[in-house]
């Protein structure tokens, strides 16, 4: 590979960091660029409904900021602004944000658009790297700090232009994390200071990782060298705008509120140029998993999935941390077991939805975002017992002993290989059900199907005796290991019976499903000699049968 054209960052090397010793408290206050950022990097983007779709789905989420648009760089962005202002849909808690490049013009047409709004944030911003100063502007960095100074003088004088609008003044440097940390720091304290003295809001100062070229720890570095040396930071709101080039958006965002940052831009899931924004569905679900209020709401996460998708025309993936179909199912076998167990526990503890957390590989309760247990688990050819028997005791009530979980897995594992794909819970029954439950149901005598297991008033007083003559009536020579009787069903209305017969070298299971444990018992033990007889299998002779003491004698 081409290694040697590649240049590596140069580290800021701050020696004396303090954010490594901190731990997130609380939320920083989120901006939504869902409506800019985001909308300029679809391929088709967004017109006035689904924008609208979208805003009011921010709205109803928390978002307190929202960016709606960069009214000069088209008329759809234009059009939208006036929308929103002119229908009266920014709840008085909601600040819309605007931005504009630092040019006399552009920047006098943007603040005109913003007639009407009771608040809004005007963002200016100019090219700060060194590449871009070099190759694009052609300018020097006095001239390139000459510029953000005239769209500060700009912005500020137009502060008073809109009467009864609050706006509040934004700088952003862009392309910050290629800009030189001592002229990016000059460049927003020149900006500061002249603003200071005459503008009458907080200032804010929006740090934009416009390419993401170092790691997270690099960029918390530089964020917590502009928090110490801002101008007038008491006054100044610090802000981010992380980008996902390095696949360490989410990090970095992280990584910089603990560095100093009060607000932190970006996308529902993470959509954006080239490889995205950070996501704010991500970052607000990594906070409410710690036990911080997210101060979003995300109890309906599909629903807002569901929204996004329908607005920006792309499919969320299925893998999306906390939001995508697949992050709380489980394929593998350890793990279904694991999060089977650790579900029944809960149950068993009474599932106070208020109780602390602990499922295995479940860092959220599913129902906190509007999931079910539905879909925690499902069949393929990775699956385990555990995973299989949580299936049939969510869906049909049936809590199965030990061996049988294991045999019934080494059924499903060749069912799943033959199907080569995923195997429903309803397609698990079916399997169950035929290989287990219906060899106790009927028997084929004679191309006749007959009740296989006789009514209690029918049977002998003896349950040793007759399951003897059940095994002798089929010539099969063997024993019962095990016999389970237990309420079943969902509501527990009917009762399950296994049966463990020894034939060979392996064990047989039958199951009966009946009202009546007696009827289930002799039900799951003719499945049994059924299926034992069908195999061809001799066992040796063992002795008496036992009498399953858990099934009672008479009903």
């Amino acid at each position: 590979m081409p290694v040697a054209k590649y240049l590596p960052y140069q580290p800021i090397q701050l020696a004396d960091r303090t954010w490594p010793d901190r731990v997130a408290q609380k939320a920083p206050l989120w901006c939504s660029v869902d409506l800019r950022d985001g909308n300029q990097a679809l391929i088709d983007p967004m017109d006035v409904d689904r924008k609208r779709r979208m805003f009011d789905l921010l709205v109803s989420m928390g978002f307190k900021e929202i960016e709606v648009g960069y009214p000069t760089a088209s008329r759809d962005d234009h059009d939208f602004v006036r929308h929103l202002i002119e229908c009266d849909a920014i709840a008085d808690d909601v600040v819309i944000q605007v931005m504009a490049p630092i040019r006399q013009d552009f920047i006098e047409r943007t603040v005109h658009c913003l007639r009407g709004a009771r608040r809004a944030v005007l963002q200016v911003f100019n090219p700060t790297s060194e590449v871009q100063r070099r190759l694009v502007l052609r300018a020097d960095r006095e001239e390139v700090r000459a510029l953000a100074l005239d769209g500060a003088e700009q912005a500020l004088r137009l502060q008073d232009s809109l009467p009864g609008t609050e706006l509040y003044l934004q700088y952003a440097p862009e392309s910050y994390t290629q800009t030189e940390p001592d002229y990016a720091l000059d460049l927003c304290n020149a900006v500061l200071d002249f603003w200071a003295p005459r503008a009458r809001s907080t200032l804010r100062i929006n740090l934009p990782a416009t390419v993401e070229v170092f790691p997270p720890q690099e960029f918390a570095d530089r964020i917590e060298y502009m928090h110490r040396n801002l101008a007038h930071r008491e006054r100044v709101l610090l802000s981010v705008h992380p980008h996902n080039d390095r696949g360490s958006g989410v990090a970095a965002a992280e990584l910089a509120v603990l560095a100093g940052a009060d607000r932190v831009e970006g996308t529902l899931f993470g959509n954006g140029e080239r490889t995205g924004n950070v996501c704010l569905i991500t970052l607000a679900m990594n906070l409410l998993t710690q036990g911080i209020d997210p101060m979003l709401d995300l109890r309906e996460v599909d629903r807002v999935r569901r929204i996004a998708e329908d607005c920006t025309q792309m499919p969320v993936p299925p893998r999306h941390p906390w939001a995508g179909d697949f992050v709380y199912t489980s394929f593998a076998g350890t793990h279904q077991d694991a999060i089977s167990k650790g579900l029944r526990a809960r149950q068993e503890a009474g599932d106070d939805h208020t109780a602390v957390w602990e499922v295995p590989y479940l860092p959220v309760d599913p129902r906190d975002i509007g999931r079910d247990y539905q879909a925690l688990i499902r069949i393929n050819t990775q699956s385990g017992k555990g995973g299989i028997a949580h299936l049939l005791r969510r869906e049909r009530g049936l809590d199965l002993p030990r061996r049988l979980q294991i045999d019934f897995a080494a059924v499903m594992q060749r069912v799943c290989e033959q199907a080569g794909g995923e195997v429903s819970a309803h397609e698990l029954w079916l399997t169950f059900e035929e290989t287990y439950v219906l060899p106790g149901l009927v028997a084929d005598r004679g191309g006749t199907a007959v009740l296989a297991a006789r009514r209690v008033d029918d049977a002998p007083g003896d349950w040793a005796d007759w399951a003897r003559a059940a095994l002798a009536g089929a010539q099969v020579e063997g024993a019962v290991r095990d016999f389970v009787v237990a309420p079943a069903g969902r509501g527990g209305e009917q009762f399950a019976a296994y049966c463990e017969l020894t034939a060979g070298d392996r064990a047989v299971w039958g199951v009966g499903l009946d009202e009546s444990p007696a009827d289930a018992a002799r039900r799951a033990l003719w499945a049994a000699v059924q299926r034992a007889a069908r195999s061809g299998r001799r066992a040796a002779p063992v002795g008496r049968v036992p009498r399953p003491a858990a099934v009672p004698a008479g009903n």
